[in-house]
């Protein structure tokens, strides 16, 4: 057994380390040293001052206007007064316990997802696709099993954010799939016909797609026939982004090699089975980062859906702007976006983050 004796003078192990990390990764040529002396500047000019605002000088307690003095500081309260607003939009007090448990149950399956040591992640995430929407349909519009039912010109906020959000990931995702799989596809009508739909959708902006699908569409249909005005906005969001996920698809399945369609015949794979289990896993494991753009795309698109009266979070957020009681400076109209922002930015770091996780696990197939 042999003791070894620490150098007279030598750094505990910990500071060590944490200097040699930092020899390596912020000093390790001179440009990189240029580069984190800037950095750290840039941190000492604008954090000291965004915690003044932010945390120090911000008001954070009261219950109106008067509660916010201080122009040059955030106010909080705003974001206290309104936050169930902010949240439920005009859903009932009495039910909010639904969106609650809604809330509740996808917090729980992005959970189970994420931890690494929990066993059958692939029956995991159909669950959360297959069950969360349709406890969605059955607890937030009610008229089920003795719930209340709801209109949904009384959503809003958060909810209604989220709603639209994966309403929009999850059908673009299968719909985008099979125009992908119908644009190469040797079916001549049925190639014509994906090329022209996707190149269509793909050339009509967002708000006139739903311009069309709230206010022209019901001039087309028989009098006295009424569709709500949020299940037509989903709808077109659907086939809207629908198009954009079958190009990501596209694109992946155009990288898969030759070879392996060609290995998979010389088994005598038929065409679905081929697809199915040679062709879509290589290809999904490469459009990954495609399809999570597209995703947070799409939850950031869903603040357009404002356009046709639907008061999403960001208008709910602006709605609680117009009450005369809050127009007592920019700084509550700053407040409360900087609150938005970090909302949006929360869901979709988390989606890039949880895509790269995804996309940075070693390959479970056999080599070719």
């Amino acid at each position: 057994m042999s003791i070894t004796a620490k150098a007279p003078g030598a750094l505990p192990l910990p500071i060590a380390r944490a200097l040699a990390w930092a020899r390596h990764n912020l000093f390790s040529s001179w440009l990189n040293g240029a580069l984190t002396a800037a950095a750290l500047i840039f941190l000492y000019l604008t954090v000291p001052p965004l915690l003044e605002w932010a945390v120090f000088d911000a008001a954070w307690t009261g219950s109106g206007g008067r509660a916010c003095p201080d122009p040059d500081a955030a106010c909080w309260v705003f974001i206290r007064a309104r936050f169930a607003q902010f949240v439920y939009g005009g859903y009932p007090a009495v039910e909010r316990w639904r969106v609650d448990l809604l809330f509740a149950l996808s917090a729980l399956g992005a959970v189970a997802l994420l931890l690494p040591r929990v066993p059958r992640k692939g029956w995991i995430a159909g669950g959360v696709i297959v069950l969360l929407p349709s406890a969605g349909v059955v607890l937030l519009p009610g008229g089920w099993f003795g719930l209340r039912a709801v209109p949904t010109g009384a959503w809003g906020g958060l909810m209604l954010t989220l709603v639209v959000a994966t309403w929009g990931i999850v059908t673009s995702i299968p719909l985008g799939l099979l125009l992908a799989l119908g644009r190469r596809s040797e079916m001549k009508f049925v190639r014509l016909f994906c090329i022209a739909f996707i190149e269509l959708w793909r050339g009509v902006p967002l708000i006139a797609v739903l311009f069309m699908a709230a206010i022209m569409f019901p001039l087309f249909v028989p009098a006295g026939t009424d569709f709500d005005t949020l299940l037509r906005a989903l709808v077109a969001l659907s086939l809207f982004n629908a198009a954009y996920m079958a190009e990501v698809f596209r694109g992946g399945l155009q990288a898969v090699p030759r070879g392996q369609y060609e290995a998979g015949r010389a088994l005598g794979l038929g065409y679905w089975r081929l697809t199915a289990l040679i062709v879509l896993p290589q290809a999904i494991r490469i459009v990954v980062p495609g399809i999570v753009n597209t995703c947070i795309a799409i939850f950031k698109e869903t603040t357009v859906v404002l356009v046709i009266g639907l008061f999403d979070l960001l208008g709910a957020v602006q709605a609680g702007l117009a009450d005369p009681e809050w127009l007592i400076g920019e700084h509550v109209r700053t407040s409360a976006y900087v609150f938005t922002a970090l909302i949006f930015w929360v869901f979709c770091f988390g989606l890039s983050r949880y895509s790269l996780r995804f996309g940075n696990r070693p390959s479970d197939a056999p080599p070719a």
